[in-house]
């Protein structure tokens, strides 16, 4: 996960020094916004990650399929539609 970081960190200061002007650029977004939007998806994916990490710790220790909320099993439909799930639907509401 880290080097995935460290990817966006370098796209970013790769452009840090750019004298381009995209406030003013018909052609469509800044480079701020883009830069923004390369930032939440990176976040979102390494959170992703962090998910499935947590998961296969929950593999190794045996709770797995387990709410952590109720101590109840997680339906087997839902671990199939989301495999990272920590708790069964009525408490995840």
């Amino acid at each position: 996960m880290r080097d995935r970081e460290a990817d966006v960190a370098a796209i970013v200061a790769a452009s840090e020094g750019s004298n381009a002007d995209d406030e003013h650029d018909p052609e469509g977004a800044t480079i701020a916004f883009e830069r923004a939007q390369v930032d939440a998806l990176a976040r979102h994916a390494l959170a992703h990650l962090e998910e499935v990490a947590a998961a296969l710790r929950r593999v190794e220790d045996r709770s797995y399929g387990t709410c952590t909320v109720c101590g109840r099993p997680i339906p087997q439909e839902r671990l199939e539609a989301r495999p990272t799930a920590t708790t069964h639907v009525a408490c995840a509401g």
